[in-house]
Order: C-alpha cells, then sequence, then structure tokens
C-alpha cells in the first residue's frame, strides 16, 4: 500500500488507549484519528457499529467551491464505517489528499506503474498535469457525473472513481493527450501502452474526447490517433473506432455530442456519426450516420430507411436504450 503523499508519515504507537484492544481496532482508531476533522468524535470502529457519520460542520474553502469532492470524501468515510476493513486503503486512496487532482494522480500512478517505472515517478508527472490543467478536472467531474447517473451498477462516485476502468482509462488518457499536444509524444505513448496493459483500453493520445463521457465496462475499446468523440456520449465495450488501411492522416470517426454505441461495434474510417445517434450492438458502420437517427447491422443500415430514417426524440447517450424501435425479432435483420 503506497503512503499518502499529501500527509507526513506520523508515530501512531501511543494512539490506542485501551490495552486490551485487538490489532484490528487499533488500526481503525488510528485511521479515525488521522481522517476525520477534529470536532468529529475519533470513537473506534467495530463490526457492530452502525452510527452514521455526521456531515462536517465546517468545511475548508477548497471544499466549499469544490462539492463533488466534498461528497466523494463523505462516501469515502461512509463506506469505511460500513467495512473498516478497507480504512487504510481509503485514506491512501481519497481521505488523506487534499484535492480530486492529487487523488487521481495517485491512483493513477498505482495503478500504471511497474518494477522499472516507479508510482512516486508517474505520481509527480500525473500530479502536475492535473493541477496546471483545470480543463481536465472538469471533463473528470463531468466523467463521475456521467457514470453515475448512466450506469445502475454505479453504487457511488467513490466507486467509479477506485473501481471502474473505463472511467480510470479515460482519465489517463486525458493526462497523455495533454502530454501529446505540448509535443511530449514519448511519454504519452508509454501512458497508452501502460494503460492498455492495465486496463484493456487503448486510446491514441492523439485522440480528442469530451467530457461527460462513459465507457462502459470498456475492454476492448480502441480508439484511433485522429478520432473524436464529443460531450456526453456512451461507449460500451469492445468497441473500435479505426481507419479503414494504412493511409496516414485524418482516418478515423468523427463521433458527435450524445451518441449512445452499443458493445462489439466496429466504425471505421474518417466519416461522421452525427449528434444524438444510436449505433446497435455489434454493428459494422462504414458510412455516416445522420443525427438522431439509428444505425444496425453488418453493413451498418438507418432504422426506417436511408431516405425516411426513424428520428429519436431522446438523446441516447443519457437513456442507455438499446432498444428502442425495435419491435419484433424480424426488426433485427437487415
Amino acid at each position: 500500500m503506497a503512503a499518502c503523499i499529501d500527509t507526513p508519515r506520523t508515530d501512531t504507537s501511543q494512539l490506542s488507549r485501551n490495552p486490551n484492544r485487538s490489532q484490528s481496532d487499533d488500526h481503525a482508531y488510528n485511521y479515525a484519528k488521522l481522517c476525520r476533522p477534529p470536532h468529529v468524535s475519533c470513537t473506534p470502529f467495530s463490526r457492530n457499529h452502525t452510527k452514521t457519520i455526521n456531515k462536517p460542520a465546517v468545511v475548508d474553502d477548497f471544499d466549499q467551491q469544490n462539492s463533488l469532492w466534498l461528497k466523494m470524501k463523505e462516501e469515502a468515510r461512509f463506506d469505511v464505517e460500513q467495512e473498516p476493513i478497507l480504512s487504510s486503503y481509503y485514506f491512501t486512496s481519497i481521505l488523506c489528499h487534499k484535492s480530486l487532482e492529487r487523488a487521481l494522480a495517485n491512483l493513477l500512478s498505482i495503478k500504471l506503474s511497474n518494477s522499472s517505472l516507479p508510482s512516486t515517478t508517474l505520481f509527480d508527472l500525473f500530479a502536475g498535469v492535473l493541477e496546471e490543467s483545470p480543463e481536465i478536472i472538469r471533463a473528470v467531474e463531468e466523467d463521475l457525473r456521467a457514470v453515475k447517473e448512466r450506469d445502475p451498477a454505479c453504487m457511488s462516485y467513490v466507486h467509479s472513481f477506485l473501481n471502474f476502468k473505463g472511467f480510470l482509462a479515460c482519465q489517463a488518457h486525458r493526462v497523455a493527450h495533454k502530454l501529446w499536444s505540448q509535443g511530449r509524444q514519448i511519454l504519452a505513448l508509454l501512458i497508452q501502452n501502460r494503460a492498455s496493459e492495465v486496463f484493456a483500453v487503448d486510446i491514441h493520445p492523439g485522440a480528442k474526447i469530451g467530457q461527460g463521457i462513459l465507457f462502459d465496462h470498456a475492454t476492448g475499446v480502441i480508439v484511433g490517433e485522429t478520432a473524436v468523440i464529443g460531450n456526453n456520449v456512451s461507449i460500451l465495450h469492445n468497441v473500435t473506432l479505426g481507419g479503414t488501411g494504412k493511409a496516414c492522416g485524418d482516418r478515423h470517426p468523427k463521433i458527435g455530442n450524445g451518441v449512445l454505441i452499443g458493445a462489439g461495434t466496429c466504425i471505421l474510417g474518417n466519416i461522421k456519426i452525427g449528434d444524438g445517434a444510436k449505433i446497435g450492438a455489434g454493428s459494422v458502420v462504414l458510412h455516416e450516420v445522420p443525427p438522431r437517427t439509428t444505425a444496425v447491422g453488418n453493413p451498418a443500415r438507418l432504422i426506417g430507411g436511408k431516405a425516411n430514417p426513424i428520428k429519436l426524440d431522446k438523446i441516447p447517450s443519457f437513456t442507455m436504450d438499446h432498444t428502442s424501435h425495435i419491435s419484433e425479432w424480424s426488426d433485427y435483420v437487415i
């Protein structure tokens, strides 16, 4: 377990006041002493302890301006209340950090490090990029909200932050893309490679991605160098945004705002997927898809036909509805 970078190491050997308390109780007491504000009781956690953690009466200026980060810390404290065994993990991952930027830098550095690429080196790199890029942090916050609102399996912001590899892969890409745009291509490609190995998500650092992105499950997602993904897009697993050959230049798809792309889909070539469009699972898309339409099949065709396609009246990436306008089995057949 990595030590918390924002908190000096403290001798807690004298914190245990009861000589009969178990070692696990000591650990929980130490956590409470270090993590809770001074106005909150430091009662040791126990398996039978069910009292809800009180919301702090006073928060610092940073937390007042960053309600999502404050909410995440509250969720983390509640989780530790329910599962004291996770106190050290939650402390080093969230509660000891002064900002979302540093918590994310710490988590990514641990995830992407290996024996020859230490987490301390990656932390310095990630923290430097994130703290100097408020636009990235705004996108991170919108991504967290997207996961929480659109994925019914997501229990909390903390849950998605710590456990959803699609979210983490997307944030690793944001750092890599920033480095790529600064001409630091070697570092950017290194991050891409490590993220691909760790998360099974391969996004070229040259690709441009908006905010409010949900990579649901995410395994097998591939995004090419000149691909562009708009805002509020939802993409499921095994999706490829690729080229059609070895031609150079602008050769990858352009995904509009509010698009939903189903699992196992391939979208190939420098083609436009219009705002609010929906691509059915398993489709192979080789031609432009107009806004607010649905394309399905291999090769993909428009529901309702090319001349008069059925128009969607809701944003599909928000509804996450993969089966609208499909009433019978025969409707799947192209």
